[in-house]
């Protein structure tokens, strides 16, 4: 089985970038675009395309982040400013490229990866819907990249991955996980101030170790036993 992976652009402010991703794409041989509210896609959009306006034509256009997503087994968000403090997980633990390609070979499903916007990048509350963190290390003169030559490095690393017959859990099944988690935390009076943070713990943990759907469904029989014997 295949591994398929989506790039979604979260409000791409400049339309010539746009153009420049879908090149790019198609470059290492990538087609399936996911685009949330960007800006309009007139005729700089299809110039910097060049050869790769069929990827610019169908490229899905979608409202929000959900479903932009819908249907990943992971996904993974992307930042210019990795985090540095190991006890806060919203930006980390990060990886780079080339460990990402090595975490998802053998693997099959469908891998969404996210870019954000050209000036803010991504909030904190967007990054927290995130299951992996992936950053390019660049100079710390000037550390963000340009939108396009971003999207390059990371499709130029995964272009050639070995993909395998190790099937990727459901994002639907790993969001009742989540909840799951989250009911058995609110049975042993887990502290609420640290939910949140405790919540996103699970997430990168789970995210980083690719759960197949057995691995899930048995980690949820365990917590409903749990519950149960409480």
């Amino acid at each position: 089985m295949p591994l398929d992976v989506r790039i979604v652009l979260v409000e791409p402010l400049y339309q010539g970038n746009v153009g420049s991703v879908t090149r790019v794409m198609k470059n290492f041989g990538f087609s399936d675009l996911v685009l949330v509210n960007p800006c309009k896609l007139e005729g700089e959009a299809r110039a910097m395309s060049s050869h790769a306006r069929d990827i610019l034509k169908s490229a899905r256009i979608v409202s929000t982040l959900t479903e932009a997503v819908e249907g990943a087994n992971i996904v993974i968000g992307t930042t210019g400013i990795a985090g540095l403090k190991i006890y806060e997980h919203i930006r980390m633990p990060f990886y780079v490229p080339r460990e990402l390609k090595e975490k998802l070979t053998g693997m099959s499903g469908t891998v969404a990866i996210l870019f954000g916007r050209e000036d803010q990048g991504f909030n904190n509350e967007e990054l927290k819907t995130c299951d992996m963190i992936l950053t390019i290390p660049t100079s710390d003169i000037y550390p963000i990249m340009n939108l396009s030559h971003a999207v390059g490095i990371v499709l130029y690393e995964l272009s050639d991955i070995k993909a395998g017959d190790r099937p990727l859990a459901e994002g639907f099944d790993l969001g009742l996980l989540h909840e799951h988690l989250g009911e058995l935390m609110v049975d042993i009076d887990y502290p609420a101030h640290k939910k949140d943070k405790t919540m996103l713990m699970f997430k990168r943990i789970f995210g980083r170790a690719q759960l197949i759907p057995r691995e899930v469904q048995t980690l949820r029989g365990v917590i409903g036993r749990i519950q149960r014997r409480m």
